[in-house]
């Protein structure tokens, strides 16, 4: 197992456009990307948040997540070279955080439907779609991949907040909106 430091906001690889990558020349850095995300408890890590600004993310989210209860489940995907787009113009409000920026969460406006084009772990071809809640988070790890941070989307910065602020004030509210989703979408 191998847990790589995860990058903060300011350093500059964040802000840079990943490159196209070949699957079968990832293999070592995927399995890190996947033992970095589950030691960080996080939904997703895209590889230039551990210093490889390259076409790669890995997101899972496990059922009983610490970090996420209200997320629904993700089986682990990886996503080479993705491409997504937009397949409807319905938004939701999503209260999102990063691991590259601590203690931090912002609302942000995301698709509720998105295609997602890529490549998986052994090369084979991805193509399909993504609802609810759920198509939030790819949204989210592919921004990544395009120097794109959660708060440069921040639709309103008076929702920005410290994550002991979004569970004392915001969480209950954004849970039940959540849960509406989840409950349209089953994702």
């Amino acid at each position: 197992m191998t847990v790589r430091e995860i990058l903060h906001i300011g350093h500059p690889v964040l802000r840079q456009t990943a490159e196209p990558v070949d699957p079968h020349e990832m293999q070592a850095l995927i399995t890190d990307l996947i033992d970095t995300m589950r030691a960080a408890d996080g939904a997703g890590l895209a590889a230039n948040q551990i210093g490889e600004p390259v076409q790669v993310c890995v997101i899972e989210v496990r059922p009983g997540s610490t970090r996420y209860p209200y997320k629904p489940e993700i089986p682990l995907t990886v996503l080479i070279n993705p491409v997504i787009e937009a397949i409807s113009t319905e938004t939701f409000a999503n209260y999102e955080g990063c691991l590259s920026v601590p203690d931090l969460r912002g609302v942000v406006d995301r698709a509720v439907e998105v295609r997602v084009k890529a490549l998986g772990r052994d090369g084979g071809p991805i193509d399909t779609v993504v609802r609810g809640l759920s198509a939030g988070t790819f949204q989210h790890e592919t921004d990544h991949l395009q120097g794109t941070l959660f708060i440069d989307r921040v639709t309103d910065p008076h929702t920005l907040c410290t994550w002991s602020e979004f569970h004392e004030r915001y969480e209950a509210a954004f849970v039940d909106q959540v849960r509406a989703l989840v409950d349209r979408f089953g994702s």
